[in-house]
């Protein structure tokens, strides 16, 4: 991984990406007042703004169906497609986050982000991604090796794009990745096994150019994911509640080798809050 970190964490502010407003700029504003902002997506402003609509663009084998706010995959479209896609594989606007898919994304990268300590943007994971994703058989396209593959190439792409339009504006900009799928590996039945998973993302993680970080809303399994590669890891302490004492030393050995970790403390499951307002 190319990417490193030039700033300590120093129990700085930041907050999750999907926010639930409907106004960008109150949303705008509460974010530029974190010590670390982000551009904030807001998926009651358009479906688009789904991350993992917002994550598509582009992409093979993709509809998107507004009016059922449903996100679909089809393979033959996707082989259709294939040579077309090949054909625009390094133009940078392949990858590039348009007004229509992230509203507040163009709006925050307006602002003057220089007097920060750091900036962040945010993406869907692949691994995410690919659970989530149904093909026509209503199949997780994780499953399919060959879309799999390139939908690991084409988020990291689109990752290190966001990265260099972020840095522009800040040097200590990061981009973090939302990972709920890396706490479903570990089940039975999940048929992407931990060991796959792992290895599949440490190389996924050596070619993004900016600093690897991972973020998840789950009560995961700290260790696996230190030992990732990532620099930077983000999880939901309120769910997790209680950190297993054999965690200690993947903690401290991550912590000595300057990761930094972020925990959030404000509950983003409905069933433990009350919603936010905007």
């Amino acid at each position: 991984m190319a990417g490193k970190l030039n700033f300590v964490g120093n129990c700085r502010t930041t907050a999750m990406g999907i926010m639930p407003h409907t106004d960008i700029r109150r949303a705008l504003e509460l974010s530029l007042g974190l010590d670390i902002p982000f551009w904030p997506q807001l998926p009651h402003v358009s479906y688009y703004e789904d991350m993992y609509v917002q994550a598509s663009e582009h992409f093979p084998g993709i509809s998107v169906d507004l009016e059922n706010q449903r996100i679909s995959f089809d393979t033959a479209r996707f082989n259709d497609e294939l040579d077309a896609y090949w054909q625009k594989l390094v133009d940078t606007a392949t990858y590039t986050l348009t007004e229509k898919y992230a509203a507040v994304y163009q709006r925050f990268l307006a602002e003057d982000l220089t007097g920060y300590a750091a900036i962040r943007g945010q993406l869907i994971g692949p691994v995410s991604f690919g659970f989530k994703v149904l093909d026509e058989n209503n199949v997780p396209i994780i499953y399919n090796e060959a879309v799999r593959t390139l939908l690991f190439d084409f988020l990291s792409r689109k990752i290190n794009v966001q990265y260099a339009e972020l840095q522009k504006k800040n040097k200590n900009a990061f981009v973090w990745l939302d990972e709920p799928g890396l706490g479903w590996v570990f089940s039975g039945l999940s048929g992407y096994d931990d060991i796959l998973a792992k290895r599949e993302y440490g190389e996924f993680l050596e070619s993004l150019s900016g600093p690897g970080a991972l973020h998840l809303c789950a009560n995961v399994n700290l260790p696996y994911l230190l030992n990732m590669g990532t620099v930077i890891l983000s999880f939901d302490a309120y769910q997790m509640e209680i950190l297993p004492k054999g965690y200690t030393e993947s903690i401290s050995n991550f912590l000595k080798s300057r990761g930094i970790i972020s925990w959030g403390i404000v509950p983003t499951d409905s069933t433990l809050s009350t919603p936010a307002e905007n």
